[in-house]
């Protein structure tokens, strides 16, 4: 059956309070994010032992660590500024064994300075692709060189973003370093969000046999705020990519809250990923027991 999991930076502690509040809502697997109180996993702060203290916390807990947050701009167009963010990815993909799981996942990225993803027009140009191809076919071969892989999250305002940008960057990238975090919400946009089942089953009529970790959150149209959309969820030194909730025209609320075609979502994922952890999102601390609920509640009404 499938696994219903949660990001541990929604979390504001320290590592073992951070542990034992997961556990206590009864998850069973974690996506790490390398943010806790009491933990510098900072850049250039990164140990063996520190790595493998906080896998064997969660451990302690019955929480394994199924993936590990990387999240950051890596075609950011300030060289110095993406050398920094890329320098770090790799940093944690070097370790991530020691964290306790292979599977480091980022975003594309995008040209714009001002947020990791707010579209720039360089996004969708050829010249921009393929700069976005050599980071990501570097970072594959990082992550294959230390036994993990590097997981590319597709979001519509990145260099990777539809369908169609995905299965090209699979096909010039074909490594066993690379692998794809499945969020079929990452896909939709005003023009094509009213096609959901269409695009859900093109994303896995083409894509399924790259996917290794899922996510749980949903979409929905923005109605009149098209502003870039961030969440106060209790922790004033948490990830952008935490508070995000969407840009423009749609919205990415928490799981239950959109519009989602969950039913289609999780029985196309179960077909060969049965057993795959699906790790919810964007939701403050206090909104996690309805949101585990709600998935809960798709797994069992689907049988899966």
């Amino acid at each position: 059956m499938m696994q219903a999991g949660i990001f541990t930076g929604y979390f504001p502690y320290s590592l073992k309070e951070t542990a034992q509040k997961i556990r206590a809502l009864d998850f069973n697997t974690v996506q790490l994010d390398l943010h806790f109180r009491d933990v510098d996993l900072s850049a250039g702060q990164i140990t063996k032992d520190k790595a493998r203290a906080v896998r064997d916390v969660f451990r302690d807990h019955n929480l394994p660590v199924c993936c590990v947050s990387g999240y950051t701009n890596i075609i950011h167009p300030d060289r110095a500024e993406r050398e920094k963010r890329v320098g770090y990815l790799k940093e944690i993909i070097r370790s991530a064994r020691d964290f306790g799981s292979p599977y480091v996942i980022s975003e594309t990225g995008t040209y714009n300075t001002e947020s990791d993803w707010v579209h720039h027009p360089k996004n969708k140009t050829e010249e921009g692709f393929e700069e976005c191809r050599k980071v990501i076919a570097d970072l594959a071969q990082t992550a294959y060189d230390h036994g993990a892989v590097f997981l590319l999250e597709t979001y519509v305002n990145n260099v990777v973003g539809s369908v169609e940008e995905t299965v090209k960057m699979f096909a010039q990238v074909d490594h066993p370093g690379l692998g794809l975090l499945m969020d079929p919400t990452n896909y939709f946009e005003t023009h094509n969000i009213d096609r959901m089942d269409q695009i859900l089953n093109q994303v896995f009529d083409t894509l399924t046999d790259k996917i290794k970790i899922a996510h749980a959150k949903d979409v929905k149209r923005s109605g009149g705020d098209k502003s870039e959309k961030h969440a106060d969820i209790g922790d004033e030194d948490a990830l952008e990519s935490h508070t995000f909730r969407g840009v423009g025209e749609i919205e990415l609320p928490a799981p239950g809250l959109g519009s989602l075609n969950y039913d289609l979502y999780l029985k196309r994922l179960a077909e060969k990923h049965p057993n795959i952890p699906v790790i919810i999102e964007h939701l403050s601390e206090d909104d996690v027991p309805r949101a585990k609920k709600f998935l809960d509640g798709k797994f069992r009404a689907n049988g899966l």
